[in-house]
């Protein structure tokens, strides 16, 4: 995700805090931080399928759903 894209997130936030946002600034922050948070899940499995689990034998086999 961009980095300005991240900025309008926080700049939201923070405007909320201060006062309520309009119907359009709802529907950005909305917006923003389900892309957020889908650019966050894409990472996090990226990094999990280059994860490798070494068994009791000593061999190496990709890491599973269902070793969590």
């Amino acid at each position: 995700m961009e980095q300005s894209k991240i900025d309008r997130i926080n700049e939201l936030a923070r405007k909320s805090r201060i006062a309520p946002l309009t119907e359009e600034e709802l529907a950005e922050q909305k917006r923003l931080r389900e892309e957020y948070v889908s650019a966050f899940r894409r990472s996090l499995e990226a990094q999990l399928d280059r994860i490798y689990i070494i068994d009791e034998k000593g061999q190496k086999r990709k890491l599973r759903e269902n070793d969590c």
